[in-house]
C-alpha cells in the first residue's frame, strides 16, 4: 500500500510517499526558517501563509521523486494535530480535497503518532511494547506504545517543552533561531558543572516534567552577569543543556524498569541533540535497555512519519470522512498516576 503523507503542523510544509509503512518513496521538506528567524520564533500567521505557498509545489515534488502520481496512491494520512490551527488546516483541506476529488482513503493522524512512527522507516525498530520519550520544540511525554497508534502517556511537561526551552533559551543568548542545534554545539566544548541549574520535579513519585523554572534561572543569570563569550558561553551552554538532559534521561530510565520494558526510543526535534543521545546511550549501557534513535533528519517534522503512521490505521480500516478538522490541542490517551504536587 503507497500512502501519501501530509504535514503542516508548525513551520515546516512537507509531503512523502511511504510503501507498506516501512519504505519511504519519496520525502520532502519546504522549511520555513528564514521566514521566522527576524522574528526568534515561529510567527502562526506567517506560517500558515507560507504553507499554502508551499504546499502544492511540494506535494508535487513527492510524487515526482517517488515516480508515482496519485492514480498510484492507495490512502492519504494527514496530521490534523496538535499543532497551530491555521498551519494544520493547510495540509488538512488539501488532503480532504485530493481524497475526494480522486476517491482516495483518507486518515487523519495525531503529530505525535507520527513521530513514534518515524523509527519504523528504519531497518532496526523496537517491538511492542516499548517505552518512547518524545521530545520537540511543543511536546514532551513518556508514553508506553502498546501497539501502532495504541500508546497510553505516563508523564508529560506541565508547561514548557524541552525544546522550547532550548529555542528560547538560545534566544536569551543571542544565539539565533533555531537555537537549540547551536546550544547543542557549543555544549560540547563547556563544562557542565560550570554554572549551577535547577532541575525540576525530580521527585521519585513525579514522572511529568517542567522546563519552564529553567529558562527563568537563565534569565536571571543573564541579567545579572551578561551574555558571556568565548569558552564562557560554551560552559553556560553546556550547564543548561545538562539541566535538560539530566532530567529527561532519569525520568526515562525510572520508567523504563518501573514499566518492565527493555526496549526504548526517543523522537522529536530535540532527538537530534547530541547530548541527550549520548545521555540516554549511556543509560542504555548500564541499566540493559535497548535505545533507538531515527537519523536527525527524521526527528524534525517531516511527512514520511505521517504516512508510515497512517497506513497502519488506514489497514485496520479506519477512515475520516469530510468532516475532518484542525485540533490545536489534541492530547494523547494519559493513565491516571498518582503524583506528588
Amino acid at each position: 500500500m503507497r500512502v501519501l503523507g501530509l504535514e503542516s503542523s508548525c513551520d515546516e510544509t512537507a509531503a512523502a510517499v511511504v510503501e507498506d509503512g516501512v519504505r519511504a518513496l519519496s520525502d520532502v521538506v519546504a522549511s520555513q526558517h528564514d521566514v521566522h528567524r527576524p522574528y526568534g520564533g515561529v510567527v502562526p500567521e506567517l506560517a500558515s501563509r507560507a504553507h499554502v505557498v508551499n504546499v502544492v509545489p511540494v506535494l508535487d515534488q513527492a510524487l515526482a521523486k517517488a515516480g508515482v502520481g496519485l492514480d498510484g496512491i492507495d490512502g492519504i494520512a494527514v496530521t490534523y494535530g496538535p499543532g497551530l490551527v491555521g498551519a494544520l488546516l493547510v495540509a488538512v483541506q488539501t488532503a480532504k480535497a485530493l481524497a475526494w476529488a480522486r476517491g482516495i482513503p483518507l486518515v487523519g493522524v495525531h503529530h505525535l503518532e507520527g513521530h513514534l512512527s518515524a523509527i519504523y522507516l528504519e531497518p532496526a525498530a523496537p517491538p511492542m511494547p516499548h517505552l518512547a520519550l518524545i521530545v520537540s520544540g511543543g511536546h514532551t511525554s513518556l508514553v508506553r506504545v502498546d501497539d501502532h497508534g495504541v500508546v497510553v502517556e505516563l508523564g508529560r511537561t506541565r508547561d514548557d517543552a524541552a525544546g522550547e526551552a532550548f529555542d528560547k533559551g538560545a534566544k536569551l543568548l543571542g544565539l539565533g533561531y533555531p537555537g537549540g542545534a547551536v546550544i547543542d554545539r557549543l555544549a560540547a566544548t563547556g563544562d557542565p558543572k560550570a554554572v549551577a541549574m535547577p532541575r525540576a520535579m525530580t521527585a521519585r513519585a513525579n514522572d511529568d516534567f517542567s522546563f519552564s523554572g529553567l529558562k527563568t534561572a537563565l534569565l536571571h543569570h543573564v541579567r545579572a552577569h551578561g551574555v558571556p563569550e568565548g569558552q564562557a558561553l560554551a560552559d553556560l551552554c553546556a550547564s543548561y543543556q545538562a539541566a535538560i538532559v539530566e532530567v529527561l534521561v532519569r525520568k526515562t530510565r525510572r520508567l523504563a524498569r518501573r514499566e518492565g520494558l527493555t526496549h526504548v526510543q526517543v523522537c522529536g526535534g530535540v532527538a537530534a541533540n547530541r547530548g541527550l543521545r549520548a545521555g540516554l546511550a549511556a543509560a542504555a549501557a548500564e541499566d540493559g535497555f535497548t535505545l533507538y534513535v531515527p537519523p536527525p533528519a527524521r526527528c524534525t517534522d517531516n511527512a514520511a512519519m505521517i504516512a508510515a503512521a497512517g497506513y497502519y490505521r488506514l489497514a485496520r480500516g479506519e477512515r475520516a470522512d469530510a468532516l475532518l478538522g484542525a485540533t490545536a490541542n489534541l492530547p494523547l490517551p494519559r493513565r491516571a498516576v498518582d503524583v506528588a504536587p
